[in-house]
C-alpha cells in the first residue's frame, strides 16, 4: 500500500479547488433549463459558475458521484478525528 496516496490525493484536491472558482457557491433559481450557481466572494463580488466553466469543470468532474462512496467509507473509519466531524459539518451544510 502506497502510504504517499492520501496526501498526493488531498495536494491535487486542494489545487484543483485552487484554480476553480472561487466563493461559496449557493443554488439561486434557473439559468434556462439549469439550475444557477452563483459563487459569491468574500469582497462582495460574484460570478456564475456557469460562466467559469473552463476553471469549474474540472472540479465538478473531481467530484462526480463516484467520489461519494469512498468519501463515505473514509468518513465512517475517520468518524472519531476532528477532521472527519469537520468534514462532515462542511457537507452537512451544504446537501440536501
Amino acid at each position: 500500500m502506497d502510504t504517499d496516496l492520501p496526501a498526493t490525493a488531498a495536494d491535487r484536491l486542494e489545487a484543483l479547488a485552487a484554480r476553480t472558482t472561487s466563493g461559496e457557491w449557493r443554488l439561486g433559481g434557473l439559468l434556462a433549463t439549469r439550475p444557477e450557481i452563483v459563487a459569491h466572494r468574500a469582497d462582495g463580488s460574484t460570478e456564475h459558475v456557469a460562466e467559469a466553466r473552463a476553471g469549474s469543470a474540472a472540479w465538478i468532474s473531481a467530484l462526480s458521484p463516484a467520489v461519494a462512496g469512498p468519501l463515505a467509507a473514509l468518513l465512517r473509519a475517520a468518524e472519531t478525528t476532528p477532521e472527519a466531524a469537520t468534514l462532515a459539518r462542511v457537507l452537512l451544510a451544504r446537501l440536501p
